[in-house]
């Protein structure tokens, strides 16, 4: 099957060469659980120097143009009614399935030949809009690390065009700083809320000045407060991201209590925790190796963890839903949870070492093998050696566990 230009008005003439949409390198998990459509309205992050994080280390920030934006919205369509038409005249069986994304790729070499570049992000492109499709083409997402920093006007032309092209989407989400937020007016977040972007995914990371000082995140509290009573005061449903042991041993209870009270003063949808782990690019990696910043246990994070869920007053859902979480039973609806949230966690502290670190090792290895199905030879060796130490009750047994463990959450960044 090749394609038939259904959309002159809008693709008059397709380009093999430029024919894909841009995606940046990453989403929030929610969306991928939605099969949120991706498109990129903006490229790397317009910050860049918070000391945790290495995503777009290296890269240049920029706004895209509207104009740019819309063609790739253009593609995905053509995509959208491509997959479709394809699927259905493969007969009953529903749904877009690999082989007509295959079927597809194969049949159209002036769009997808080796002579016409591009080549990966056009097999990403036809598999993100055909997962899409398969989960009823109702979400999109807009990256990259912050699409509230547009200016209000541009993306609200570009969710009208989405919604135009796209009539069964329901619901259009982001990333955003809490400095975009705070400088967003109540009538701005309201327009955008009303044109379709229901929902805001914040790093937060902590509510506490002396760490959001110490990682260069370019907000304090009081700004992350009234950003987020904003967009909460808007209709749009905030996720706000919280980084357990991002205060290292030093600011650990100062960083739980103080985003205690920043999240219980802004109420968002969803809390989300996101546990530290030293990126590869990032600057803290160094500062670790140096011995200028000393990183909690997995138990004193977990620990954290509980001071903060304690110190909560807020009507949130908390989820633990990342690999770099040690306890995914910490969820649950706020503030009816509560205990039940903290008698995970008390559970957890209150088993005999031996247990705790059996759980810890069987818990980070499972998360390694979620992602790459297999462990290398060398980590396999590793861990099954820190697993013959538990079982023998052998002195050297923690050491073993931890050195795993850290050679396992390298998988992990």
């Amino acid at each position: 099957m090749t394609f038939q230009n259904h959309s002159k008005s809008r693709l008059p003439v397709y380009d093999g060469e430029h024919f894909f949409f841009e995606m940046g390198p990453i989403r929030p998990p929610s969306e991928g659980s939605d099969q949120s459509l991706l498109i990129r309205t903006t490229r790397n992050c317009c910050w860049n120097r918070c000391e945790f994080c290495g995503t777009y280390r290296g890269e240049k920030f920029s706004l895209r143009p509207v104009a740019e934006i819309k063609q790739d919205i253009d593609v995905a369509g053509v995509l959208y009614e491509e997959l479709q038409t394809a699927a259905a005249h493969r007969g009953p069986f529903p749904g877009v399935g690999p082989e007509v994304v295959r079927a597809l790729w194969v049949s159209n070499p002036q769009l997808f030949g080796d002579n016409t570049g591009n080549l990966t992000r056009k097999w990403q492109n036809l598999h993100n809009v055909a997962n899409w499709l398969n989960s009823g083409a109702r979400t999109v997402f807009l990256q990259d690390a912050d699409a509230l920093i547009m200016r209000t006007g541009d993306l609200l032309e570009v969710l009208s065009y989405l919604k135009a092209t796209f009539p069964t989407v329901t619901r259009v989400t982001a990333y955003a700083r809490s400095q975009s937020c705070y400088r967003k007016s109540l009538t701005e977040l309201t327009d955008l809320r009303r044109a379709g972007l229901l929902r805001l995914h914040v790093g937060l990371e902590s509510g506490c000045d002396a760490v959001l000082k110490r990682m260069k995140k370019g907000v304090g509290s009081l700004k992350q407060v009234e950003g987020g009573q904003k967009v909460v005061a808007a209709g749009i449903s905030l996720c706000e991201y919280l980084m357990p042991g991002l205060g290292g041993k030093e600011l650990s209870e100062r960083h739980a209590l103080d985003s205690a009270a920043v999240l219980s003063a802004i109420n968002p949808a969803y809390i989300r925790l996101r546990t530290l782990a030293l990126r590869s690019k990032s600057p803290l990696l160094s500062q670790s190796k140096e011995g200028l910043f000393t990183e909690l246990s997995e138990d004193e994070v977990v620990a954290e963890i509980a001071l903060l869920v304690a110190n909560l007053h807020c009507s949130s859902y908390l989820v633990s839903d990342q690999m770099s979480n040690l306890l995914y039973g910490v969820e649950g609806q706020l503030p009816q949870d509560k205990e039940k949230i903290l008698e995970v966690i008390n559970a957890y502290l209150q088993k005999p070492e031996p247990e705790r670190m059996a759980f810890r090792l069987r818990q980070r290895q499972r998360s390694f093998l979620a992602v790459y199905g297999s462990l290398p030879e060398s980590l396999e060796e590793q861990v099954e050696q820190a697993w013959d130490a538990l079982r023998r009750e052998a002195p050297e047994a923690g050491a073993q566990v931890d050195a795993a463990i850290a050679a396992l959450k390298e998988g992990f960044v």
